[in-house]
């Protein structure tokens, strides 16, 4: 069965379940702007409206400075964030038919508007698309957020699948992936996809997934031999995540989900690098019993030593 982390469960329920007015966007200003959005019926777009803001603003680290939005459609992302966020690098979920896939003249406006109204981060304005990150190094950013964007992706042509790829590789190590996603994008689970890239996985109330061994096809054998499942293991990479902690969005009408995503601190290590860190771990940790198996040797010698005196002063008092 599948292994829950009970701090991930409470951090994502304590997301979903508090509110920040300051955060929190009027509905009717963000909700003429997007196109994708119109497809969703009011009740369904204020929940996920209302989750994002809250997943954004208490599952944002205080020491995070970069954060990026993927498939960038107006100005909320501003809002949501903390103000501790020094800068905001946007991409873009456009198709690439209508100029080059570039953000549209009304997100830019809005995403203008909100930064010199709120005076908080900077605007880092990117035409990049939302599944090929080319204008952001790799583990430059501390939170990637995607909050109704897959089914927008999908629509234009681009590979949501591939977006989540790209956010794992622009974020830093311990970084966080903050999706509001449909629960279904064409036919696929989006949770499916991003649980695949975990190594746990934490879900809410009532919800449980298997781990199962993966089988061959009947009708065909496994003829691998040792040397080539010793080359596998060798050049098999780490997940991409550490952990994701999820959970279905309530009170919609359009199934969709909330999660977070913590990308794991070795996803960006060569299989060398790995080994190197395995082996440096291994080292520390011997050395670390060694001085405690010392520190206990030196306190059984104090402890006779002082044993050895007592008795002699009492033998000279006798």
């Amino acid at each position: 069965m599948m292994v829950r982390s009970q701090t991930t469960t409470v951090l994502l329920a304590a997301a979903i379940l508090s509110s920040s007015a300051e955060a929190f966007v009027s509905p009717l200003s963000s909700f003429s702007s997007s196109s994708a959005l119109h497809a969703l019926d009011p009740v369904t777009y204020l929940r996920t409206e209302w989750v994002a803001a809250a997943l954004c603003t208490n599952q944002t680290p205080r020491s995070a400075d970069v954060a990026l939005q993927l498939g960038c459609e107006d100005g909320r992302i501003v809002n949501f964030v903390p103000r501790t966020i020094r800068k905001i690098i946007t991409s873009s979920a456009e198709p690439k038919s209508n100029d080059n896939g570039a953000l549209t003249v009304s997100c830019e406006r809005q995403l203008k508007q909100q930064a010199e109204r709120r005076n908080t981060a900077a605007i880092q304005f990117s035409n990049q698309p939302a599944d090929d990150l080319r204008d952001t190094p790799d583990a430059s950013v501390d939170v990637v957020v995607s909050f109704q964007a897959a089914q927008r992706m999908h629509e234009n042509g681009l590979d949501f699948k591939q977006s989540i790829k790209e956010a794992g590789r622009v974020l830093k190590p311990g970084g966080r992936f903050l999706f509001v996603e449909s629960a279904e994008v064409g036919g696929e689970s989006y949770l499916d996809y991003v649980m695949g890239m975990s190594a746990l996985v934490s879900g809410g109330i009532g919800d449980g997934y298997e781990e199962v061994a993966v089988v061959p096809p009947k009708g065909r054998e496994d003829t691998t031999t040792d040397d080539e499942e010793e080359a596998g293991e060798e050049e098999a990479k780490p997940p991409l995540f550490e952990e994701v902690g999820y959970d279905n969005v309530d009170m919609v009408l359009q199934p969709h989900i909330a999660g977070i995503a913590i990308k794991a601190m070795d996803a960006d290590l060569t299989s060398a690098e790995r080994k190197q860190l395995k082996s440096q771990e291994e080292e520390d940790r011997m050395a670390e019993m060694s001085f405690a198996a010392f520190e206990r040797g030196n306190k059984r010698r104090k402890r006779k030593k002082k044993k050895n005196d007592n008795a002699g002063m009492g033998m000279g008092s006798d």
